[in-house]
């Protein structure tokens, strides 16, 4: 027996402790998680101050042989209080999480720790991550903003380009029209010069005698012969112009019509990518299309050579598209 005590009191030492009752504990839990919060950032807070005060060379002696934290570590304070102004959500994800989540931008993090997020097929809220599914959440959020940004700056680009093609397209159309109406005015001046009798417009003329028409006739001719020649020397090159300017015009509408397809497709790849969900499930659809369409070039082959196996794969694809349907119908 213990000098000193009574009986009663060394009864009571040795016995054990009564429980605590949960409201005690939880109030202790919350105001530790509270005071964590606070703790880090005030570390942080102070590790900036020590770091503006001490000379240069000192730092990382400081850090190791008075307050025992690596560089690594006093920067992920120091971070922590820089960026982070909530001790309270601060303490309820932890240090790491709380790091993870600076690689956002200010504005958007009380609403990504709102959202639920699909990690790994699963949905969680930031609480349920582990710090890697949340750099992992965060990365694919990255991902699905630049694809979205990479979007916009495309269809930002076909629609200039189809404005180009437009303006383009105008030009081209008017010198194809100008070349048109000036290859039918060369073709009929040409028509009427082969057409007109060059002996009776001479012969209307008044003339002393059949040598001085028979002149007159010549040079008429040869008059005429050198303007059929160059008439028809400009309606080939008129006619070289129409068609280089209406196959420019074609091209231009083709490439027009092809840009303006492009700008759907990417308007809907937009769509899909302007949500995180619906960008998963395109992939998805795209791989299981693909996959569907080798079983059923597969299918198509066993049936040459054996239809009763080839009846077994037919009711397997039907229960796969059965499934299919009772999941749109979910």
């Amino acid at each position: 027996m213990s000098e000193g005590f009574s009986l009663a009191e060394q009864i009571a030492a040795a016995a054990p402790a009564a429980p605590r009752d949960i409201e005690t504990i939880t109030a202790e839990v919350l105001e530790l998680k509270h005071t964590a919060g606070n703790a880090i950032l005030d570390i942080g807070r102070r590790l900036i101050e020590a770091k503006a005060v001490l000379d240069h060379g000192e730092w990382l002696p400081w850090l190791e042989e008075r307050v025992e934290f690596s560089e690594r570590t006093a920067n992920r304070f120091m971070r922590l209080a820089r960026e982070w102004t909530n001790p309270t959500t601060l303490s309820d994800l932890g240090a790491s999480k709380a790091l993870a989540l600076l690689a956002l931008p200010a504005g958007e993090r009380d609403g990504f720790i709102a959202e639920a997020h699909v990690v790994d097929g699963q949905e969680k809220t930031v609480d349920e991550m582990s710090a890697r599914e949340l750099q992992q959440a965060i990365k694919e959020r990255d991902e699905a903003v630049a694809a979205q940004e990479k979007m916009a700056a495309d269809m930002k680009f076909a629609n200039e380009r189809i404005e180009g093609l437009n303006a383009d397209l105008e030009s081209k159309a008017a010198e194809a029209e100008k070349a048109r109406s000036e290859t039918e005015r060369l073709a009929a001046e040409l028509k009427a010069l082969r057409e007109k009798p060059v002996e009776v417009a001479v012969q209307e003329k008044t003339v002393p005698d059949q040598a001085a028409i028979d002149a007159a006739v010549k040079k008429a001719k040869d008059e005429a012969e050198g303007k059929r020649k160059a008439l028809e020397d400009k309606l080939d090159k008129a006619k070289a112009a129409q068609t280089a300017a209406e196959a420019e015009r074609d091209s231009l509408r083709a490439q027009l019509d092809a840009a303006r397809e492009q700008a759907k497709t990417t308007a809907g790849r937009a769509v899909l990518s302007a949500d995180a969900e619906l960008a998963q499930f395109k992939l998805l659809f795209d791989s299981i299309q693909s996959d569907i369409n080798k079983l059923t070039g597969l299918l198509m082959k066993v049936r040459l050579r054996d239809a009763e196996a080839a009846k077994k794969l037919e009711a397997a694809l039907n229960a796969l598209a059965d499934k299919i349907r009772e999941g749109a119908k979910a």
